[in-house]
């Protein structure tokens, strides 16, 4: 399991490089709503998630179908984008933490929740 949290970390930076650009991008360059940001930047980390986690980190599929593995995956994920969407909103709003900052802070406390969801529903053998 070291070695699959290890690569979930290694693409989870490069999904966050692309989640957190494309935040930045849109609400410091484009005056975008911080929350639209973190919307259309998570999605797109979940794609990039997902294409790792199925080519590269998990060896164990609990089923080999790929369209319902993406659904469980896609709804792993928006629980994971609900979560985000509160926790910002708690970081920024309430707190009043800028944006970056909360985002990075967010993004630690839902990778966590991500790995174990995901290892835990999707790839392990149905038993184990």
């Amino acid at each position: 399991m070291f070695r699959q949290l290890f690569r979930y970390c290694l693409s989870g930076g490069l999904a966050f490089a692309v989640d957190a650009g494309t935040l930045w991008i849109l609400t410091e360059k484009f005056g975008v709503y911080y929350q639209v940001g973190v919307a259309v930047g998570y999605i797109l980390g979940l794609i990039i998630t997902y294409l790792m986690a199925t080519l590269w980190i998990f060896d164990e599929h609990r089923t080999d179908n790929k369209i319902v593995e993406f659904l469980i995956f896609a709804a792993i994920g928006a629980v994971g984008m609900a979560l985000t969407h509160a926790i910002m909103w708690l970081m920024v709003d309430v707190v009043e933490i800028q944006v970056m900052i909360g985002k990075v802070i967010t993004t630690g406390i839902v990778t966590i929740f991500n790995f174990f969801a995901k290892k835990i529903i999707l790839f392990t053998h149905n038993g184990k």
